[in-house]
């Protein structure tokens, strides 16, 4: 009866410390880490599309999928024949309208108004001269010496000789003001006009070839040589891995304990055992509910903030889409800002003394 009295005892002794251990191990679980902040992300996927400016039939693809790219440099060109003749084309029309401004702004050549002058001094002679027989027959018709006719006729030549002699002085003073200033204005537009159309089939003409618009990698080859593009048609699809982050969502109770320019640590499955340095880049302004991507040891459904966590890679471990976990110490110094963050990568570089 002892014996048995003892082993009731017993069973009761391992019961409440059982249940007195699941209680403390449920409370440590409960109770947010003070130390260290634990999230679950991706490395963030971010892509663009590279096209020609312009249609037309592609010459050349210089480039593969997976190769790394730097900012500048060559990845397609077009068939350019067509564009260069429409340079040639624009050039010589541009240089025809400088020619014509020209010619209005030097004004009227010298031998031009020296044969206007000529032609002037002529003509008013010739008025003079008939004049003088106007007045003789206008004197003689009274006494009978000569007729009425030729007192006519005379006056008809003077009054053209006349005219003819006013519309060459007026020639000369054309001459010598030269051109009207709306002419001057009117060559000096079509040459800005002719210019500009010069100038963009000139961008038409380096536009057929394609550079890449950032650094990253070549992610995907969508034509080929032959191919008809257009501005509308990616030639290829670019990741960017510069800055690379970890995309990552804070529980709105946990937003309180971090900040801007926080330093991180962040690791991946690829590479078990290894971190890699960062720092908080961004924190979301809006809340928003779990994703369903977040995968993270127990399921929430609560409010979280997304939040960037910048990531020092350089030797391209880190491939866009890969899980990551990141861990943000949190008893590093408070209030110092972005700035400090993105000294990480300085120092992780830094050579040694």
């Amino acid at each position: 009866m002892a014996r048995k009295h003892k082993k009731l005892v017993l069973a009761a002794a391992v019961l409440i410390l059982a249940a007195l251990g699941a209680a403390l191990y449920l409370q440590w679980r409960a109770a947010p880490n003070a130390s260290r902040l634990t999230l679950y992300g991706n490395v963030d996927i971010r892509e663009l599309n590279a096209a020609f400016y312009d249609s037309g039939r592609i010459s050349q693809m210089l480039v593969q999928e997976g190769d790394t790219l730097h900012k500048g440099e060559l990845l397609a060109t077009l068939n350019a024949s067509r564009f260069a003749d429409s340079l040639a084309a624009a050039n010589a029309q541009a240089a025809n309208q400088q020619q014509v401004l020209a010619a209005l702004l030097a004004g009227s050549r010298p031998e031009q108004i020296a044969q206007a002058k000529a032609q002037m001094d002529a003509l008013a002679s010739v008025y003079r001269n008939n004049e003088t027989n106007y007045r003789r027959y206008a004197s003689l018709v009274p006494n009978g010496a000569a007729t009425v006719q030729q007192r006519d006729d005379a006056k008809a030549a003077s009054l053209n000789a006349r005219q003819n002699y006013e519309a060459a002085r007026q020639t000369y003073l054309l001459a010598l003001k030269g051109p009207r200033a709306e002419d001057i204005a009117a060559a000096q537009a079509a040459y800005a006009a002719a210019k500009a159309n010069a100038a963009l089939a000139a961008q038409e003409y380096i536009d057929t070839k394609l550079y890449a618009p950032a650094a990253g990698i070549v992610e995907e080859r969508v034509q080929e040589p032959g191919d008809m593009t257009s501005p509308q048609a990616p030639v290829y699809v670019i990741a960017l891995t510069n800055p690379l982050w970890v995309r990552a969502y804070v529980p709105e109770d946990e937003l309180g304990r971090i900040q801007l320019g926080m330093a991180a640590n962040i690791s991946t499955d690829s590479y078990p055992g290894k971190t890699y340095p960062g720092w908080v880049g961004y924190i979301s302004p809006i809340a928003e509910f779990t994703p369903k991507t977040v995968e993270t040891p127990d399921l929430r459904a609560q409010l979280v903030y997304q939040l960037r966590v910048y990531a020092c890679d350089p030797q391209g471990q880190l491939r866009l889409g890969m899980p990551a976990t990141v861990s943000i110490p949190l008893t590093q110094p408070q209030g110092q800002g972005a700035a400090r963050g993105a000294d990480v990568c300085t120092r992780q570089n830094a050579p040694a003394n």
